[in-house]
């Protein structure tokens, strides 16, 4: 247990390390900050890689079990109306306990938390419900989410203004660490419905929906509501020691029972499943209820220093960066800060490794790395072009979207399915409590309106890995098309050689030779379009070579 914790110690480490480092940087260069603030910043800090860590030891311990057990029991029930009104209830009950979604909703004014948690909450339902029918009916994942973003941009253009840039962000905060590996885990059990050879491919494509279901809810929300005001975050007043540990002091019990109301309701369904259900063993129960206090204290942690530390310096910095430099330079800022962030993102390097595997290391975990840190870097730089220019968030995402849609009917499925969830992966816990903050102080420095012009940032993050895979899928595709065309001509060469070599070669032997070379192109060519499905059971090569 005690290696394990300093693993995830040093996963959280390198998760917050960077931001740390550029803070510094800044502090000691162009933008000052109070030297009391700064010590609250690495106080907060060290409170958020140690929540980070015993978050991300209490997932693999109890949320990735519930998610599987109850994903399981769900598809063995084999009743459809149950499984629809239960998937609709854990969607909603995932969505309220998510830190990053609490977090975006304190920074609204005018708009009560309760309402754009409960929207949200719905709108993920919704999708759910929607990826496992998609699973059981073998929809195809492109058709339903081209339908889904083309009815966002219908629905844009009748939303207020200032609140459009936080519907499309509510997509990528929503979509966050306690959702992720959740509803990954669901969908295991899911796609298990279907023993068929496609079952591992519908284990992707859930997050994606559960993405752009609150940007659909948050968009209708919007016709009705607008945000007031300028914004919620307190900047407190430090100038001691003394200071800081009252203001823990002060924060620490309202988030140990706002965690504990967040929980709550994903438990109890968790304690019936138990009851009537699963009976899981005692061992099994105590190591998932352990797992359930680390992912409590590591919620609290993470919370506790997000609010009273990292969010007041991240609006400071870019409040004063403004201040003593040009407005252009925050767009350099950016682009530096999502480039270190990504890239030290724990969950990017299970993506990459994801990658190199299903493409048996021809796009390489390295070179994934790269594409991903620069097309982060340049999303959060056009995230600081809108900070200074105010330009709309739909003179972004549409032609973005527009175009990863597209690349879906050249690539393989597979890659489509990773690109959408991997939106949620680039869009990590430091985007909404550090970078918003950060967009936020520069826009309201500025003048600007921080609800058309700052918010926005995480969804344009989210929307950058989404590009980048099916970019990768399409070089891919067409490597994969090349090497097939090299491969064939020289097993014709071969059969032909074969065929006339030798008078005392019977018909039958001929024969068997030609019907294996089909069958050898043929799958030779499935590979290129299913690549990454689950290659052991699309093509036995064992057997292929035994014959």
């Amino acid at each position: 247990m005690v290696k394990l914790l300093l693993a995830k110690l040093k996963e959280s480490s390198f998760s917050v390390i960077p931001i740390i480092m550029l803070v510094l940087l800044l502090t000691y260069t162009i933008a000052p900050m109070p030297s009391w603030s700064l010590v609250l910043f690495l106080v907060s800090a060290f409170f958020m890689i140690l929540g980070i860590a015993f978050f991300n030891l209490g997932v693999d311990m109890s949320l990735i079990p519930i998610g599987e057990q109850i994903g399981s029991s769900l598809v063995k029930s084999r009743k459809l109306p149950l499984i629809v009104f239960l998937t609709f209830i854990i969607g909603i009950f995932i969505s309220v306990a998510e830190p990053d979604l609490i977090v975006l909703a304190g920074q609204i004014n005018g708009v009560p938390d309760s309402l754009i948690i409960i929207v949200v909450a719905l709108g993920v339902g919704i999708a759910l419900v929607g990826a496992f029918l998609r699973i059981l009916f073998q929809v195809p994942l492109s058709y339903i989410l081209i339908s889904c973003y083309l009815l966002a941009f219908i629905l844009s253009g009748f939303t207020n203004s200032e609140f459009l840039s936080i519907a499309w962000e509510s997509g990528g905060v929503t979509t966050g660490p306690i959702m992720v590996p959740f509803i990954m885990a669901l969908g295991l059990g899911l796609a298990s419905i279907r023993a068929d050879k496609t079952s591992e491919e519908d284990s992707f494509g859930l997050i994606s929906l559960c993405l752009i279901g609150p940007i659909l809810a948050v968009l209708i929300l919007g016709m009705f509501f607008t945000p007031s005001g300028g914004s919620a975050l307190n900047i407190p007043a430090i100038q001691s020691i003394q200071d800081i540990v009252h203001l823990y002091g002060f924060n620490f019990p309202v988030y140990f029972k706002q965690i504990a109301i967040a929980l709550f309701p994903m438990l109890l369904l968790f304690g019936i499943f138990q009851i009537f259900k699963l009976h899981l063993k005692t061992k099994t129960i105590l190591k998932i209820s352990t797992g359930t206090i680390y992912t409590y204290l590591g919620l609290v942690l993470f919370l506790t220093s997000a609010n009273v530390g990292f969010m007041p310096a991240g609006y400071q910095l870019g409040n004063i960066l403004i201040e003593n430099n040009s407005s252009w330079l925050l767009i350099l800022i950016g682009m530096v800060m999502g480039y270190f962030v990504v890239a030290a993102e724990p969950s990017v390097f299970v993506l990459k490794r994801q990658v190199e595997d299903v493409t048996e290391g021809v796009i390489s975990a390295k070179s994934m790395g790269l594409g991903l840190s620069i097309g982060v870097a340049i999303s959060v730089g056009l995230a600081m072009l809108r900070v200074v220019t105010g330009l709309s968030i739909l003179y972004f995402v549409i032609p973005g979207y527009l175009f990863a849609l597209s690349l879906t009917f050249v690539v393989p499925r597979l890659f489509t399915a990773i690109a959408f969830d991997s939106g949620a992966v680039a869009s990590g816990p430091l985007a909404a409590t550090f970078m918003l903050p950060f967009a936020i102080g520069a826009s309201e420095t500025i003048g600007g309106n921080i609800y058309s012009d700052a918010f926005g940032i995480v969804a344009l993050v989210a929307m950058t890995p989404v590009i980048t895979i099916q970019l990768f899928g399409l070089v891919y595709a067409i490597k994969s098309k090349k090497a097939s065309k090299e491969v064939i001509p020289v097993v014709e060469d071969t059969i032909i050689e074969l065929d006339y070599s030798s008078d005392e070669i019977d018909i039958n032997s001929d024969n068997t030779s030609s019907e294996n070379k089909s069958s050898t192109q043929e799958k030779n060519v499935d590979l290129d379009y299913r690549v990454g499905y689950n290659i052991k059971q699309e093509i036995p090569i064992n057997e292929e070579m035994e014959g």
